[in-house]
Order: C-alpha cells, then sequence, then structure tokens
C-alpha cells in the first residue's frame, strides 16, 4: 500500500469514477444531466482533496486501486475546506440539489458515531482490474493501518453484494437508512492485542 501525494490525484479521480458510475449512494447526489461524468470526477476530486486535507489516500502497490479515508475527528474549519465544499455544489451537486443533499447528510451523521474513526470513503478498482484480489489487499492493508493507529474502520454502501465482502473483512452492519435505495453502515471494531 502506497501513500499518496496530490502528484497522483488525477489518477486516484479515474480510478474512484469508474469504479462508482453504477453506484446509487454517489447517483444521488451527482445530478443526472448530461454532465454526470464531469460531475462524478468533480465529487471524486472534492473527496480526494478533503481526504489530502484531512486524512489520507493510499493507491494499492500496482497503482490500480485506490482508498480514501478521512479522520473526522480531526476536521476542523478552514477557507480550502469551505472553498471545496463550494465547488462541489457548483460542480457535481448544483444549486437544485443542495437541499436533497443536506436532509441526505444530516440523516448520515446523526446516525455515524461521534468517536474517533477511520472512515474508508471510498476503495475502488480500475475497471479493468477488478476482481483479482487488489481490492481485498487494499482494504486489508487499510484495516492493519487503522489498527496501528488504533481507529476503527467505518464506512457506508448502498451495494447489497459488497455486503458479504465487507463481513469477510469483520464489518459488521450497524444500521440501515432508506434514502429511497438502502444505505447500509458497517463498523470494524478494533483487534484485541
Amino acid at each position: 500500500m502506497l501513500k499518496v501525494n496530490n502528484a497522483k490525484r488525477e489518477l486516484a479521480i479515474e480510478i474512484l469514477t469508474s469504479a462508482f458510475t453504477d453506484n446509487k449512494s454517489v447517483n444521488y447526489i451527482v445530478r443526472q444531466d448530461s454532465r454526470r461524468l464531469l460531475r462524478f470526477k468533480a465529487l471524486m476530486a472534492y473527496s480526494f482533496d478533503m481526504c489530502m486535507e484531512f486524512g489520507d489516500v493510499f493507491f494499492s502497490e500496482n497503482g490500480e486501486a485506490c482508498a480514501l479515508i478521512l479522520y473526522p475527528h480531526l476536521k476542523k474549519f478552514s477557507f480550502y475546506a469551505l472553498w471545496l465544499d463550494i465547488k462541489l455544489i457548483f460542480k457535481a451537486i448544483t444549486i437544485w440539489g443542495i437541499a436533497k443533499t443536506l436532509k441526505r447528510e444530516s440523516k448520515i451523521k446523526d446516525i455515524q458515531p461521534k468517536e474517533p474513526m477511520a472512515y474508508l470513503w471510498f476503495i475502488g478498482v480500475n475497471y479493468l482490474f477488478q476482481h483479482e484480489g487488489m481490492g481485498s489487499k487494499l482494504l486489508k492493508e487499510v484495516i492493519e493501518f487503522a489498527q496501528q493507529k488504533d481507529l476503527p474502520v467505518f464506512l457506508e454502501t448502498s451495494t447489497n453484494e459488497n455486503l458479504p465482502w465487507y463481513n469477510r473483512f469483520g464489518f459488521q452492519i450497524y444500521c440501515e437508512l432508506e434514502l429511497g435505495y438502502k444505505l447500509f453502515f458497517l463498523k470494524r471494531h478494533l483487534d484485541k492485542h
């Protein structure tokens, strides 16, 4: 697992965009119009930039899988973060989607625990390399990294097919939210030493 810097930003955006174009949760946020793909890229750019500021970004050894980890307990106000939020609104969500997005985010924040955590925002594999074990290897390394930081790992998924995969790595569902699609909240506790 390789820690990423801004030099790999475009590659991370491409990998995550290709991995999440059919994701229900992401499609709920991104305005569905003729600029949909550009809006997807804007959302992934926002997520990458926020994780560079308040988290970590990792690539698999071959650079074909990417994980964005946010540390919500370290997130604080900054003019840069505010600028990123504003760009997200105009480039991905649009004015028409603000109310829906804010309502969704409020419901999610009400459910998420208020404890230090490694929040696995996105993990994706280049579509040409999927089903080769790269995502599993990267997820295992992310878990080990969080364990070294003494942090549980939290995430959400709207993809039912991913639940058994996350379960294999010790994640358990702790809540579900209905948003016109089902959003599953998962947690992986710290391993006992």
